[in-house]
Protein backbone atom coordinates (compact mmCIF):
# COMPACT_ATOMS: atom_id res chain seq x y z
CA UNK A 1 0.00 0.00 0.00
CA UNK A 2 1.35 3.28 -1.05
CA UNK A 3 1.76 6.09 1.42
CA UNK A 4 1.60 9.71 -0.02
CA UNK A 5 4.32 11.99 1.56
CA UNK A 6 4.60 15.63 1.62
CA UNK A 7 7.31 17.47 0.00
CA UNK A 8 9.10 20.33 2.36
CA UNK A 9 9.29 23.40 0.43
CA UNK A 10 12.91 24.03 0.23
CA UNK A 11 13.91 19.91 0.01
CA UNK A 12 17.56 19.95 -2.52
CA UNK A 13 19.21 16.23 -3.46
CA UNK A 14 23.15 16.65 -2.87
CA UNK A 15 25.89 14.82 -3.77
CA UNK A 16 29.15 14.44 -1.71
CA UNK A 17 32.43 13.55 -2.59
CA UNK A 18 36.15 13.60 -1.28
CA UNK A 19 38.66 15.44 -2.33
CA UNK A 20 41.48 13.11 -4.30
CA UNK A 21 44.48 15.48 -2.67
CA UNK A 22 43.10 17.15 0.70
CA UNK A 23 41.31 16.52 3.67
CA UNK A 24 38.08 17.87 2.37
CA UNK A 25 34.56 16.64 1.64
CA UNK A 26 32.72 18.49 -0.90
CA UNK A 27 28.75 18.85 -1.13
CA UNK A 28 27.40 20.60 -3.85
CA UNK A 29 23.57 21.76 -4.57
CA UNK A 30 22.85 19.28 -7.49
CA UNK A 31 19.15 20.23 -7.33
CA UNK A 32 19.96 23.62 -8.23
CA UNK A 33 23.32 23.18 -10.34
CA UNK A 34 21.36 20.33 -12.35
CA UNK A 35 18.46 23.37 -13.08
CA UNK A 36 18.41 25.40 -15.87
CA UNK A 37 18.80 29.10 -13.69
CA UNK A 38 20.58 31.66 -15.52
CA UNK A 39 20.89 35.47 -14.11
CA UNK A 40 17.96 37.17 -16.28
CA UNK A 41 19.66 40.96 -15.43
CA UNK A 42 17.65 43.09 -18.21
CA UNK A 43 15.62 40.31 -18.77
CA UNK A 44 13.08 40.85 -16.03
CA UNK A 45 15.12 41.03 -13.22
CA UNK A 46 13.09 42.66 -10.40
CA UNK A 47 16.05 43.86 -8.03
CA UNK A 48 16.68 43.44 -4.58
CA UNK A 49 14.17 46.22 -2.95
CA UNK A 50 11.18 45.83 -1.01
CA UNK A 51 8.97 46.89 -4.30
CA UNK A 52 9.14 45.45 -7.86
CA UNK A 53 12.26 47.62 -9.19
CA UNK A 54 11.82 45.69 -12.57
CA UNK A 55 12.23 49.10 -14.28
CA UNK A 56 15.30 50.88 -12.44
CA UNK A 57 17.21 47.67 -13.96
CA UNK A 58 19.67 47.51 -10.87
CA UNK A 59 19.62 43.76 -10.31
CA UNK A 60 22.04 43.25 -7.09
CA UNK A 61 23.25 46.85 -7.36
CA UNK A 62 20.80 48.80 -5.17
CA UNK A 63 23.07 48.84 -2.07
CA UNK A 64 27.13 48.71 -2.99
CA UNK A 65 29.35 45.94 -2.64
CA UNK A 66 31.79 45.03 0.60
CA UNK A 67 34.77 43.58 -0.02
CA UNK A 68 36.20 40.45 1.02
CA UNK A 69 39.72 41.54 1.34
CA UNK A 70 42.82 43.66 0.48
CA UNK A 71 42.99 41.33 -3.18
CA UNK A 72 39.64 42.12 -3.87
CA UNK A 73 39.85 45.66 -2.97
CA UNK A 74 42.80 45.67 -5.25
CA UNK A 75 41.36 44.10 -7.94
CA UNK A 76 38.88 46.70 -9.00
CA UNK A 77 41.29 50.00 -8.07
CA UNK A 78 43.15 48.37 -10.38
CA UNK A 79 40.07 47.82 -13.10
CA UNK A 80 38.40 51.31 -12.09
CA UNK A 81 41.27 53.18 -13.45
CA UNK A 82 40.09 51.65 -16.95
CA UNK A 83 37.07 52.83 -17.16
CA UNK A 84 36.42 56.30 -19.09
CA UNK A 85 33.62 58.64 -19.27
CA UNK A 86 32.17 56.16 -21.99
CA UNK A 87 31.43 53.70 -20.16
CA UNK A 88 31.03 54.53 -16.52
CA UNK A 89 28.33 57.38 -15.95
CA UNK A 90 29.70 58.21 -12.02
CA UNK A 91 33.35 58.83 -13.20
CA UNK A 92 33.22 62.92 -12.19
CA UNK A 93 31.31 61.67 -9.11
CA UNK A 94 34.03 59.10 -8.42
CA UNK A 95 36.85 61.37 -8.94
CA UNK A 96 35.48 63.94 -6.72
CA UNK A 97 34.74 62.56 -4.02
CA UNK A 98 35.98 58.60 -4.15
CA UNK A 99 33.99 55.23 -5.24
CA UNK A 100 34.26 53.73 -2.39
CA UNK A 101 33.53 54.01 1.81
CA UNK A 102 33.55 52.40 5.23
CA UNK A 103 30.88 50.37 6.28
CA UNK A 104 29.69 50.10 10.08
CA UNK A 105 31.52 46.97 10.27
CA UNK A 106 34.89 48.38 9.40
CA UNK A 107 35.21 46.74 6.30
CA UNK A 108 35.33 48.71 2.92
CA UNK A 109 32.17 48.77 0.31
CA UNK A 110 31.37 50.85 -2.98
CA UNK A 111 29.62 53.98 -2.40
CA UNK A 112 25.85 54.70 -2.96
CA UNK A 113 25.18 57.30 -5.23
CA UNK A 114 21.43 57.90 -6.29
CA UNK A 115 20.28 55.11 -5.37
CA UNK A 116 22.98 52.31 -6.51
CA UNK A 117 26.14 51.49 -6.23
CA UNK A 118 28.60 54.01 -8.03
CA UNK A 119 29.54 51.66 -10.79
CA UNK A 120 25.52 50.89 -11.85
CA UNK A 121 25.05 53.00 -14.83
CA UNK A 122 21.44 53.50 -15.11
CA UNK A 123 18.88 52.92 -17.97
CA UNK A 124 19.57 55.50 -21.36
CA UNK A 125 23.28 56.12 -20.36
CA UNK A 126 24.66 56.07 -23.53
CA UNK A 127 27.74 53.61 -22.90
CA UNK A 128 25.18 51.21 -21.56
CA UNK A 129 22.73 50.21 -18.69
CA UNK A 130 24.32 48.02 -15.47
CA UNK A 131 27.36 47.98 -14.52
CA UNK A 132 30.01 49.59 -15.79
CA UNK A 133 32.86 47.18 -14.68
CA UNK A 134 31.51 44.61 -16.51
CA UNK A 135 31.01 46.75 -19.61
CA UNK A 136 34.68 47.75 -19.01
CA UNK A 137 35.64 44.40 -19.32
CA UNK A 138 33.65 42.86 -22.16
CA UNK A 139 34.88 46.00 -24.30
CA UNK A 140 38.32 45.10 -23.38
CA UNK A 141 37.70 41.64 -24.62
CA UNK A 142 38.49 40.13 -20.60
CA UNK A 143 36.26 38.24 -18.14
CA UNK A 144 34.17 40.68 -16.06
CA UNK A 145 34.77 38.93 -12.96
CA UNK A 146 38.83 39.80 -13.35
CA UNK A 147 37.06 43.44 -12.84
CA UNK A 148 34.47 43.46 -10.29
CA UNK A 149 34.62 42.91 -6.78
CA UNK A 150 34.45 39.29 -5.70
CA UNK A 151 30.57 39.19 -4.36
CA UNK A 152 29.91 40.53 -7.55
CA UNK A 153 30.75 37.63 -9.38
CA UNK A 154 29.98 35.08 -7.39
CA UNK A 155 26.11 35.31 -6.77
CA UNK A 156 24.04 33.59 -6.77
CA UNK A 157 26.53 30.52 -6.25
CA UNK A 158 27.81 30.36 -2.94
CA UNK A 159 30.63 28.90 -1.27
CA UNK A 160 31.18 27.72 2.17
CA UNK A 161 33.98 26.21 4.13
CA UNK A 162 34.22 24.61 7.90
CA UNK A 163 36.68 23.43 9.37
CA UNK A 164 36.13 19.79 11.85
CA UNK A 165 37.81 19.82 15.32
CA UNK A 166 40.35 17.23 13.77
CA UNK A 167 41.09 19.78 10.72
CA UNK A 168 38.62 18.21 8.46
CA UNK A 169 37.13 20.59 5.67
CA UNK A 170 33.81 20.43 4.41
CA UNK A 171 33.50 22.38 1.03
CA UNK A 172 29.56 23.25 0.82
CA UNK A 173 28.62 24.78 -3.02
CA UNK A 174 25.09 25.99 -3.11
CA UNK A 175 22.81 28.35 -4.28
CA UNK A 176 22.39 31.93 -2.82
CA UNK A 177 19.89 32.30 -0.80
CA UNK A 178 18.35 35.16 1.18
CA UNK A 179 19.75 34.50 4.33
CA UNK A 180 23.14 34.78 2.89
CA UNK A 181 22.20 39.01 2.78
CA UNK A 182 22.07 39.70 6.52
CA UNK A 183 18.84 40.65 7.96
CA UNK A 184 17.97 42.74 4.59
CA UNK A 185 17.72 39.92 2.70
CA UNK A 186 14.12 39.24 4.11
CA UNK A 187 12.84 42.39 2.93
CA UNK A 188 13.59 41.88 -0.71
CA UNK A 189 10.21 41.85 -2.62
CA UNK A 190 11.94 39.45 -5.17
CA UNK A 191 14.94 37.35 -5.11
CA UNK A 192 16.37 35.36 -8.23
CA UNK A 193 17.22 31.74 -7.38
CA UNK A 194 13.16 31.48 -5.89
CA UNK A 195 11.70 32.44 -8.70
CA UNK A 196 10.54 30.63 -11.71
CA UNK A 197 11.66 33.62 -14.08
CA UNK A 198 14.54 33.01 -13.41
CA UNK A 199 14.84 28.87 -14.61
CA UNK A 200 14.97 29.58 -17.97
CA UNK A 201 18.21 28.91 -19.35
CA UNK A 202 19.34 26.58 -22.00
CA UNK A 203 21.84 24.71 -20.27
CA UNK A 204 22.53 23.08 -16.87
CA UNK A 205 23.29 25.72 -14.45
CA UNK A 206 26.46 24.01 -13.43
CA UNK A 207 27.43 24.54 -17.30
CA UNK A 208 25.74 28.18 -17.50
CA UNK A 209 28.35 29.15 -14.04
CA UNK A 210 31.56 26.89 -15.53
CA UNK A 211 33.57 30.02 -14.82
CA UNK A 212 32.14 31.45 -11.43
CA UNK A 213 32.61 27.89 -10.14
CA UNK A 214 36.06 27.27 -11.29
CA UNK A 215 37.33 30.10 -10.11
CA UNK A 216 35.79 29.49 -6.66
CA UNK A 217 37.21 25.48 -6.49
CA UNK A 218 39.42 25.13 -9.16
CA UNK A 219 39.49 23.10 -12.56
CA UNK A 220 39.86 19.33 -11.03
CA UNK A 221 37.26 19.90 -8.89
CA UNK A 222 35.13 21.61 -10.80
CA UNK A 223 35.83 18.70 -13.62
CA UNK A 224 34.67 16.11 -11.07
CA UNK A 225 31.79 18.07 -10.36
CA UNK A 226 31.08 18.14 -14.06
CA UNK A 227 31.37 14.12 -14.09
CA UNK A 228 28.96 13.62 -11.19
CA UNK A 229 26.14 16.20 -12.38
CA UNK A 230 26.22 15.14 -15.60
CA UNK A 231 26.52 10.89 -14.66
CA UNK A 232 22.90 9.01 -15.59
CA UNK A 233 20.52 9.25 -12.62
CA UNK A 234 17.21 8.81 -12.05
CA UNK A 235 14.21 11.52 -12.11
CA UNK A 236 16.03 14.75 -10.58
CA UNK A 237 14.18 16.83 -8.20
CA UNK A 238 13.20 19.99 -9.88
CA UNK A 239 13.93 23.12 -8.12
CA UNK A 240 11.92 24.40 -5.37
CA UNK A 241 11.54 27.59 -7.60
CA UNK A 242 9.84 25.35 -10.49
CA UNK A 243 7.55 23.05 -8.11
CA UNK A 244 5.80 26.39 -6.38
CA UNK A 245 5.10 27.38 -10.37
Amino acid sequence: MFRLVSIPDELHEWISFEDPDEHRTWMIDATYFRSNYKCIYGEGCKGVLDDDATDLQQGCCSYGAHFEGKKDLATVVKSSKRLTKKNWQNKDKAKAKGWSVTAKDGSTKTRVVDGGCIFLNKPGFEGGTGCALHIGALEAGERPMDWKPDVCWQVPVRLEEHVEEDGHILSVLREWKRRDWGEGGADFHWWCTESADAYVGKDQAYITLRDEITELVGKKVYKLISEQLSAPYGVPLPHPAIRKK
